[in-house]
């Protein structure tokens, strides 16, 4: 009825400049299609330069990243076209409507843009809302990538459903009943999709991996920063550039470490043994003891460690035999003076359990393991430590004595037929 009293006054329009047209004829039709087409762009142009200028200058007054997220996924551009296509299929249908055939092809084929144009704004809000997470550390704490292509994914299902429902002219809930038939296909095609979406809301509500966590998982032979958490792959940046791409559902089904929570403790764990040639453990003699009290660290307990031995051996009542006093030992110097050491080092967390223990001996020696943390998580800060840590150990060892274990090697033959050619060469020949 409205497309009717249109043509009539468009056709009344034109005889009254004397020209003489058919309410439903081509030319008719044709200025009709044309002035849809004008209305169409003027409302593109409106919509790009007043309604999206507007909104640009609101977000760039209230919030400049949002704003940028915007820009760089276009989504404007998506707006701008959608307005345009919405009404060329309210109004084209109208100007073509004595014209069926062409009427219903130019429906069909203008509904299904702005579905298209629809879901690509939908996709590229998406992504900028994303990218705003990820601006704003969100996504550190929860895997909002996962649930924009769960998103995604759920929309493009429905475009196409939506779509078949345009071109054959039925209700979208026929096809949505046909595909109870498919639900096993579908469940064998997107299995990783759908396994990696419920270990992503696994990994989300365990706060297991967040972005930028250090992993480690030897299975997939992964060492480096998580990138990127998405739908159904974890992208780790491995520390030789590498980069690995693992199933989400993986880290929920296998052992991998977390080290994120070592970098938030503020501090990283030293526990390396060094192994002690067991025959230079012995006692120590009086005047050894003194000349180890001029090490400043050592004095206090070297003090405290001699007046409790030798109120000790006073109160003895049986022959001070060497088996019944109690002697310092250079192991036990050397332990008390490690822990001392450790105590002041500037580069030892403070408030960390450290300590310097015994472990069970071996074929290899005495294993004399130092435990303790650093006050810096860097990398190269914590090797340089601990490497700085064991430096002093092998070089003040001889000082009390003791000596490292090593296995025999090339130097020690040298020096042993060294010294047995010089012990023969001094030796007396015999008659």
């Amino acid at each position: 009825m409205l497309e009717h009293h249109v043509r009539n006054y468009i056709s009344d329009k034109l005889s009254s400049f004397g020209i003489n047209s058919d309410p439903y004829g081509l030319e008719l039709t044709a200025v009709f299609v044309l002035v849809v087409i004008g209305v169409a762009t003027i409302s593109y142009l409106i919509t790009r330069h007043i309604i999206v200028r507007t909104i640009t200058n609101v977000l760039h007054r209230a919030n400049k990243p949002l704003l940028e997220s915007f820009s760089n996924n276009k989504v404007f551009e998506k707006l701008t076209l959608l307005v345009p296509i919405t009404i060329l299929d309210l109004l084209i249908p109208l100007a073509l409507g004595h014209y069926n055939l062409l009427s219903a092809i130019a429906d069909k084929l203008l509904s299904i843009s702005i579905l298209v144009i629809f879901l690509a704004m939908l996709f590229a809000l998406l992504d900028a809302l994303n990218d705003f997470a990820t601006s704003k550390g969100i996504t550190r704490r929860m895997p909002i990538k996962s649930f924009v292509q769960l998103t995604k994914l759920f929309a493009f299902f429905v475009g196409i459903v939506v779509s078949m429902s345009i071109l054959a002219s039925e209700s979208p809930v026929i096809f949505l009943s046909g595909l109870g038939v498919a639900t096993g296909f579908v469940m064998l095609v997107f299995k990783d999709t759908i396994l990696g979406f419920v270990a992503g809301i696994q990994l989300s509500a365990n706060r297991m991996i967040s972005l930028n966590d250090w992993i480690e998982m030897d299975a997939y032979k992964a060492n480096g920063t998580v990138e990127e958490i998405s739908l159904t792959t974890v992208k780790v940046r491995n520390f030789d550039n590498t980069v690995s791409m693992l199933p989400a559902y993986a880290l929920v089904q296998n052992a991998f470490v977390n080290w994120q929570g070592m970098s938030d403790s503020g501090g990283r764990r030293i526990k390396r043994a060094v192994n002690i040639d067991v025959n230079s453990i012995r006692f120590m003699t009086d005047e050894e003891v003194e000349s180890l009290k001029d090490i400043r660290i050592l004095r206090e307990y070297l003090f405290e460690k001699t007046k409790e031995i030798k109120t000790f051996n006073e109160e003895l009542d049986d022959i001070p035999h060497l088996g019944n006093i109690r002697q310092m030992t250079n192991m036990g110097i050397f332990r008390a003076y490690l822990a001392a050491y450790l105590r002041t080092h500037k580069d030892i967390h403070p408030y960390m359990m450290f300590m310097v223990r015994q472990l069970e001996p071996t074929a290899e020696g005495l294993p004399l393991q130092i435990y303790a943390f650093t006050n810096n998580t860097d990398w190269v800060f914590y090797e340089g430590v601990q490497a700085d840590i064991f430096d002093h150990i092998y070089s003040i060892m001889p000082l009390f004595d003791l000596r490292p274990f090593q296995v025999f090697g090339g130097y020690d033959a040298v020096a042993l037929g060294l010294s047995n050619a010089n012990r023969s060469s001094t030796s007396k020949p015999t008659v």
